[in-house]
């Protein structure tokens, strides 16, 4: 189902944090090559390790591990690198800065009505620190994070679940991100979905993913919305 008749009728608005919210890949890179570095293994590139972003910091050190988007590590090899990669991120992670236009359009959001909420496949421990330290706390009301619920993006689950707890219908509920996760979550859920084009979809272009919009920046979705 699209929703294709602008303005589009929304009630609440939650967000993608990495790569729609914050740019965080050269925190996320950063620690994985530290992490190649401590266990003997050659460096990867930034951009190919901003492609494995996206579906969580696990998916993120197996994909650094082999080099390759499916394969599987030795599980003793990904036991021993999961916290070298996690001391380095922990010590990375408020390096991360929000995208242009990120502020202000959460701001504008905020005062045109709109609840707010952030559903991101990060985990919690870094999720909480970051959310606070960046800023971006005051303005959710809800912040689900990878592991809060029993699955994650692109389960429609997150998404049923903001729109459970704004109380309101989910056709109502917009899905702001950059992926192709959050473009099949929203459409399982049965909500709109914009995603922005600067932020980690794999390596791969917005523009063929099932979406109601592509939106330049946060501000740009207001354009597009009305308050139901």
């Amino acid at each position: 189902m699209s929703f294709k008749e602008f303005p589009l009728s929304i009630s609440a608005i939650v967000l993608d944090l990495d790569g729609t919210l914050l740019h965080s890949a050269p925190e996320l890179a950063g620690a994985a090559n530290l992490m190649l570095h401590d266990m003997g293994r050659p460096a990867a590139s930034q951009d190919l390790l901003m492609s494995y972003i996206g579906n969580g910091i696990s998916w993120l050190v197996k994909r650094a591990l082999t080099g390759d988007m499916h394969a599987e590590p030795d599980a003793a090899l990904f036991d021993q690198a999961m916290p070298v990669f996690e001391k380095h991120y922990t010590a990375l992670l408020l390096q991360s800065k929000p995208y242009p236009g990120v502020m202000e359009g959460l701001q504008a959001m905020k005062q045109a009505g709109f609840r707010l909420g952030c559903v991101t496949n990060k985990a919690e421990r870094f999720t909480t620190p970051l959310v606070q330290g960046t800023g971006l706390a005051p303005y959710f009301e809800i912040v689900l994070s990878g592991d809060t619920l029993p699955e994650k993006k692109p389960h429609p689950l997150p998404l049923l679940h903001s729109a459970k707890f704004f109380g309101v219908p989910v056709e109502k509920l917009l899905m702001i991100g950059d992926s192709k996760n959050d473009a099949i979550a929203a459409r399982a859920a049965g909500c709109p979905v914009f995603c922005v084009p600067y932020g980690y979809n794999h390596g791969k272009p917005v523009d063929g993913l099932d979406l109601d919009a592509v939106i330049a920046d946060l501000p740009a979705a207001l354009k597009l919305i009305q308050r139901a």
